[in-house]
C-alpha cells in the first residue's frame, strides 16, 4: 500500500489530504527564489512560458518528465533534494526559525552556551 508523507507528519491518516502539486510547486518556487531567479528567467532556462511556470508554482499544473529534468539542471539540484521531505526555506524564514529556537532556550544557560559555541564555530569556519 502506498503511503504519502508530508512535512514532518508520519504517517498521514486516511482523512488527511495532501496537495502534492501545490507542495511541489511551492518547493520549486522557494528553490528558484533562493537562487535569485525570476519566474521569467527560470521559464527561459527550462524552455516553458512564464505562465506555465506560474501554474506549476501555484499547484495548478504539474510538470512533464522532460520539464522536470530541465528544472533539476537549471536549479542545479538532484531528484533527492527536490523530493526530500526537508523543507527548503528562504533566508528570512530560516533566520526567523533560528531566532525562535534560540529564544526557546533563553532560560537554559547550558544550552545557550552550546548554541553560542556552535554559531561562532560556523561563522568563523
Amino acid at each position: 500500500m502506498l503511503q504519502v508523507y508530508a512535512k514532518n507528519q508520519y504517517p498521514l491518516s486516511r482523512g488527511d489530504k495532501v496537495n502534492i502539486k501545490k507542495e511541489f510547486g511551492e518547493k520549486i518556487k522557494r528553490m528558484r527564489k533562493n537562487r535569485n531567479l525570476t519566474q521569467e528567467q527560470l521559464a527561459e532556462l527550462i524552455d516553458i512560458s512564464p505562465r506555465n511556470l506560474s501554474g506549476i508554482e501555484v499547484g495548478a499544473n504539474f510538470v512533464k518528465a522532460e520539464t522536470l529534468e530541465k528544472i533539476l539542471i537549471a536549479l542545479n539540484i538532484t531528484m533527492e533534494e527536490l523530493f526530500s521531505n526537508v523543507e527548503i526555506k528562504d533566508n528570512k524564514e530560516l533566520l526567523a526559525d533560528i531566532i525562535k529556537d534560540v529564544k526557546s532556550a533563553e532560560n537554559d544557560n547550558s544550552k545557550l552556551r552550546r548554541i553560542y559555541k556552535m554559531v561562532k564555530f560556523l561563522i568563523n569556519e
